[in-house]
């Protein structure tokens, strides 16, 4: 038997030639190491990218092309219209066909594009894109061609030059691609496009972690795209363009200093060009005015003409440190581009009309904020009753940059935020007050970010960042209030009904009963019914023009009180769909700011009497109003049926309110304590 030390001798010897020194174990370990390339590793590591299943991998490679129809359609500014193909070919093979009316890609960008990993445009860019990372439609192929052994075809046409196609295939050794049948080709009706046809090893399957799910979803938060679908077995399906209106486009931005890292923070200073850091906090970043980098300096105790790249790590410990307890302005929101109240109801709208949903919550944009230096915006919106299902958890669509994100719910903290919220308070049911809840709703949250922290290069779920998480929160909150304030005042306005319904039934049949007996006159219960009732109705009515996009909304203020009566109407509008001079011509009417929030003003209306207010809402954005979300001043809200109180975060002033000792009734639904209790939350 050997001694250790004899086996490590004799392993050094290995390989040794006559008269040559031996080579040691750590210089022949040293002889195997080589570089890695990008495109072996993740070869190797296929799951890293979100290829790790058939079913997952079939709707990852879709997910990318389609992204990158979107992001290039939208910088174009053009309306996209992109159709997508699956054809199945036996043995869990596919043939996928995505084409769409972009740009196109220049020929010489071609390869490079679509064979080579890590090569973008929009990684180092400071501003909302759904592709960011630069190896999406690449991975794509990559796996393709590993899982099939095919190569994938792309043709692309930019305007006013002629089409070129080719064969792709990724050298995963040197992340290169190896280009075949590069040729002009003449693209019969095509001004400009990109095409490309891949084949996967995947499997194909219903159900919400679908290709068409996903698609369905993605229509949702891109109202102004078409997207046609072909399923294996033929059938099409078309998303269509709900809207014209584009998305506002994200500018680039210089990072924002809140949340920034220490590391992170000693890269910038190393990498700028400034020759102090006064300059490099006020030229390198988004809103440093000179006063704020003075404070945040004198904070950190350190000197602002030394220069950025010799900062020690202590000192650019304290810089963040004091970045951290000074007021700095939100970053600027021009680098994102939200989808917009207006607009997520119109998605939803759209694709969900099937379901016949009763109420829209209002949809929430929330201001902007910033989370590792990258600004975001958290946008949400509930939808309730109908044909949705009640007997199963509610829907929750998770949303990044525009893109639906269908896998690793439990890991996102989307999921998590409306997990931890007690939505009992709501109406919702929920067992032990955490978990998703129960109930015939869909939860929608967006957000929108620079730099989505995502969990993985998959893409997949958000990372529970404690300031993503707030506004999160904070944006469910008030959706789910808006909910609840819709279920107060749907049940009020039932029993009210109901209650009226019976007194105009019950005392004319009483009082013609009474005149008979004693050979009098009926007399008039107008008043008497005002007694009894004591409530400001405010009864919506719409009528819809067939064959247009025209909605005619009325509004009509009983008062069954027994005093004469002054309020204030509110309602948000979508400004596409209100015209200045008609809306202006109703004599109640007082004005309409640039948000959209209109007000219309009722004085001395006298008891057991009515008077109504009317507007007329015309094009695409018409129907995205609710008439049912109208808001009232100047009078005590727990005597109102069928508007709420005016909001006090709408930044608009109302009517103060006029109280009567007839107005402090008993309430049984409790209401004046959920109105007292909404800006608490």
């Amino acid at each position: 038997m050997h001694s250790n030390n004899t086996t490590i001798d004799n392993f050094a010897d290995i390989g040794a030639k006559d008269g040559a020194p031996k080579k040691s174990i750590a210089h022949k370990l040293a002889e195997k190491q080589q570089e890695i390339s990008v495109t072996e590793f993740f070869e190797k590591n296929k799951h890293i990218l979100g290829f790790d299943s058939k079913t997952k991998s079939l709707l990852m490679g879709i997910k990318e092309a389609v992204d990158n129809s979107l992001d290039a359609c939208e910088e174009a500014n053009i309306l996209p219209d992109i159709s997508v193909r699956i054809d199945a070919l036996g043995d869990d093979e596919y043939k996928i066909i995505e084409e769409d009316n972009g740009p196109g890609i220049v020929h010489k960008m071609m390869p490079n594009v679509f064979g080579r990993l890590l090569f973008g445009s929009r990684f180092h860019a400071l501003r909302q894109s759904r592709g960011q990372q630069g190896i999406g439609i690449s991975a794509t192929i990559m796996y393709g061609n590993i899982t099939t052994g095919k190569p994938a075809h792309v043709q692309s046409m930019v305007e006013g030059e002629i089409a070129r196609q080719m064969d792709i295939v990724i050298d995963t050794k040197t992340n290169r691609p190896i280009v075949t049948n590069d040729k002009p080709f003449n693209w019969e009706g095509k001004e400009h496009g990109t095409y490309i046809e891949y084949y996967i090893a995947g499997k194909y399957v219903t159900g919400k972690q679908s290709v068409f799910e996903y698609l369905k979803n993605t229509a949702i938060v891109n109202p102004h795209s078409r997207i046609t679908f072909t399923d294996p077995s033929g059938k099409t399906f078309v998303f269509e363009r709900a809207t014209d209106i584009m998305p506002v486009k994200s500018k680039e931005i210089k990072p924002h200093p809140e949340g920034m890292e220490i590391g992170e923070f000693q890269k910038y200073a190393q990498r700028s060009v400034q020759k102090t850091v006064r300059a490099f906090l006020t030229s390198d970043f988004s809103r440093v005015t000179p006063r704020v980098a003075d404070d945040i300096l004198r904070k950190a105790d350190v000197k602002g003409d030394t220069k950025p790249s010799a900062l020690d790590r202590d000192q650019c410990k304290e810089i963040v440190k004091a970045i951290g307890t000074t007021k700095i302005m939100a970053p600027p929101t021009d680098c994102l581009s939200p989808i917009g109240d207006t607009l997520i109801k119109k998605g939803l709208m759209h694709v969900l009309d099937g379901m016949r949903p009763d109420y829209y919550a209002p949809p929430i944009t929330r201001p902007p904020r910033s989370v590792n230096g990258n600004p975001f915006v958290i946008e949400a919106g509930i939808v309730y009753g109908g044909d949705i299902p009640s007997d199963g958890p509610v829907t929750i669509l998770r949303f990044a940059n525009r893109v639906p994100l269908l896998y690793q719910p439990g890991a996102c903290a989307i999921t998590k935020a409306v997990s931890n919220m007690d939505w009992r308070r709501y109406g919702l049911e929920q067992r032990g007050g955490k978990g998703i809840p129960y109930g015939p709703a869909i939860i929608l949250v967006h957000i929108a970010s620079t730099k989505v922290p995502f969990t993985s290069e998959g893409k997949e779920a958000v990372a529970d960042f404690e300031e993503i998480s707030n506004e999160i929160n904070l944006a469910l909150r008030t959706c789910a209030r808006n909910l609840k304030s819709h279920l107060n005042k749907d049940e009020r306005r039932k029993k009210t009904r109901a209650k009226f319904e019976i007194v105009q039934e019950i005392l004319p049949m009483i009082a013609q009963k009474s005149a008979d007996y004693l050979g009098k006159p009926v007399p008039d219960l107008d008043s008497s019914i005002s007694k009894i009732m004591n409530v400001i109705w405010v009864e919506p009515t719409v009528e819809k023009e067939k064959g247009k996009s025209k909605r005619t909304i009325t509004y009509t203020v009983y008062n069954y009180t027994r005093q004469e009566r002054s309020l204030r109407l509110h309602a948000q509008l979508p400004l596409e769909a209100v015209n200045q001079i008609d809306i202006a011509q109703d004599d109640h009417f007082v004005e309409i700011n640039d948000e959209g929030k209109a007000a219309w003003e009722i004085d001395n209306l006298q008891p057991s009497k009515h008077t109504s207010v009317k507007f007329v809402l015309a094009g695409e954005m018409a129907d995205t109003f609710s008439a049912d979300d109208v808001y009232i001043s100047g009078i005590n809200p727990v005597i109102v049926m069928g508007a709420d109180a005016l909001p006090g975060d709408w930044g608009i002033k109302g009517m103060d309110i006029v109280e009567y000792e007839s107005d402090l009734v008993e309430d049984d639904d409790d209401d004046t304590e959920e109105v007292e209790n909404l800006d608490d939350e």
